[in-house]
């Protein structure tokens, strides 16, 4: 064997193994985020206020104990055709097939959440998939499987192929009510 095909040979094996760090590293025991200040904040907030309705919130980064967290909080309003405030981090690297699920440490007000992902099928900004949890005062681990999940559309498929998850958001939706909700830590587990 050539010096070049063996250079070729060992360039191939590094990218092979750097890959499949990269795609484990993001669904192992490591976590997809938990609000370190000293890291990037890809979050994004908004209210229905983006469609005429009139909810509203804000979301900010605190600290309590050993855990940083963003807290979602504001009044959802049903009325003008409104309903929910939100939170939104769009990936920036894509998963494989074998996510199975998706873990939070939560603390909240007692209401009840959901958890909107988005795919490269939900082209439209009304279409996303959703589960609920429901919170209390003190942390919790929560964790939903992604089969679960519900289409908001029977034009979606079923259930979310892992590799097209594009974004996922916490969301206090669908009734009149005063959110407040906290997440120190997100994993997506195999």
């Amino acid at each position: 064997m050539s010096l070049r095909n063996k250079y070729f040979l060992f360039a191939c094996k590094f990218l092979i193994v750097a890959f499949f760090e990269v795609n484990m590293g993001m669904a192992s025991g490591k976590p997809f985020e938990t609000f370190d200040p000293d890291k990037s904040r890809n979050w994004s907030f908004f209210t229905d206020g983006v469609m005429g309705g009139v909810s509203s919130g804000k979301a900010y980064f605190g600290k309590s104990g050993s855990d940083h967290f963003v807290r979602l909080e504001g009044r959802v309003s049903t009325a003008n055709n409104g309903g929910f405030i939100q939170i939104r981090h769009s990936l920036a690297e894509y998963f494989d097939n074998n996510i199975k699920g998706i873990s939070l440490k939560v603390r909240g007000n007692g209401e009840k959440y959901y958890i909107f992902i988005r795919t490269t099928s939900t082209l439209l900004p009304w279409q996303f998939y959703n589960a609920s949890f429901k919170t209390s005062k003190n942390w919790k681990v929560i964790k939903i499987n992604l089969d679960t999940f519900q289409p908001s559309s029977s034009f979606l498929r079923k259930t979310i192929k892992s590799s097209s998850i594009r974004s996922i958001g916490i969301v206090a939706y669908g009734r009149d009510h005063k959110a407040k909700v906290d997440i120190s830590e997100i994993y997506f587990f195999k």
